[in-house]
């Protein structure tokens, strides 16, 4: 077989502010790849399927000296992050070719060998739901807003949980599981769609963050016993002013300061002052704890449509630039298809 494109995102600069496609990102269609006599040494070959643009990969765009908990992206290299992709061929034991492969180490480009599993596991479908739905309601984000919840909440039926950036993969399952507490739910978002889309899935009282005032919406339907909190930022310290006594404040994202740089919480005293339970929420330290209990869970439940979650696709490995940059600005979805078919 003669060799083929294999086109690749890879990460040109380190970005001050937002990212800046064609110079951060670079879509790269030089090199070729044989799929029939690429060398495996005892690896596999993939074909990456489907990838989500997570805003944690912000956080890996920057100086390899900045220590993090997520190594940085290298200058020159593939961009890597959660996806799905098959196996195409293996000299790996457990491997099977035909096989799905998700994880948080999936390349940004259309063909790669993987020495081992490591971070990534076979992926064993629900017949109904597509591989779009693996990297947002029964991936990372809804890994994360079950791991979370379920740890963390403390949720009792009749009190109130705020939750920001409610139309996103997190926001939305998180909705729907403090619903299913018995709770009064409010959220926000950015826009008028995504309002009418919380709307739909059960929040009580939503609102655009843009056009109304968030501290008149809580003070008026609050106070808030959990705070689940994908923004941080100025609507944090609103939050925190309008919380209960013994709030239990669930921070599970701070994307309002990816890219313009991270601001301290001015209303601290009040953590003290109203004994808030605060805790971050980092799925991977959560999932060996839940990682079973959610896949019994949550695919049945999205495939029968008890939960409720939003499909909204870009195509084409030349859209990661971009779409990425839709994402941390709140006007794009996530997840991009690099191939059908499957």
């Amino acid at each position: 077989m003669a060799p083929i494109q294999n086109a690749r995102v890879l990460f040109g600069s380190i970005p001050k502010t937002f990212p800046i496609p064609g110079e951060t990102t670079l879509y790269d269609t030089t090199q070729t790849i044989d799929l029939e006599t690429e060398p495996l040494n005892g690896g596999f070959l993939v074909k990456t399927l489907v990838l989500s643009l997570d805003p944690f990969l912000r956080m890996r765009m920057r100086d390899p000296s900045v220590k993090s908990y997520l190594n940085p992206f290298q200058i020159g290299a593939p961009l890597d992050g959660w996806g799905i992709g098959v196996v195409l061929r293996s000299e790996t034991t457990g491997v099977e070719a035909g096989k799905y492969v998700y994880g948080v180490t999936i390349s940004h480009q259309e063909y790669t060998v993987y020495p081992e599993l490591g971070y990534l596991q076979i992926l064993e479908t629900h017949p109904g739901l597509s591989l779009a739905a693996y990297v947002t309601a029964t991936g990372m984000p809804g890994q994360t807003a079950y791991a979370g919840w379920k740890e963390y909440s403390d949720a009792k039926p009749g009190e109130v949980a705020f939750v920001t950036s409610g139309a996103g993969a997190v926001g939305t399952l998180v909705i729907q599981l403090a619903k299913q507490a018995g709770m009064k739910v409010i959220a926000s978002a950015g826009s008028e769609e995504k309002v009418k889309f919380m709307q739909s899935i059960g929040a009580d009282v939503a609102f655009n963050y843009k056009t109304t005032d968030t501290g008149a919406v809580l003070e008026k339907e609050g106070p808030i016993d959990v705070f689940w909190d994908n923004v941080g930022g100025d609507i944090a310290d609103v939050a925190i002013e309008f919380s209960a006594h013994k709030a239990r404040y669930l921070a599970c994202g701070s994307i309002s300061g990816l890219n313009t740089g991270h601001q301290g919480v001015k209303n601290f005293h009040q953590i003290i002052r109203k004994a808030l339970h605060v805790h971050g929420v980092l799925v991977l330290d959560l999932l060996p704890k839940y990682q079973e209990e959610f896949y019994a869970t949550i695919p049945p439940k999205l495939a029968s449509g008890e939960l409720k979650y939003s499909e909204d696709v870009s195509r084409g490995l030349n859209t990661v630039g971009d779409v990425f940059v839709g994402v941390l600005k709140g006007t794009a979805k996530p997840v991009v298809i690099v191939a059908d078919g499957w």
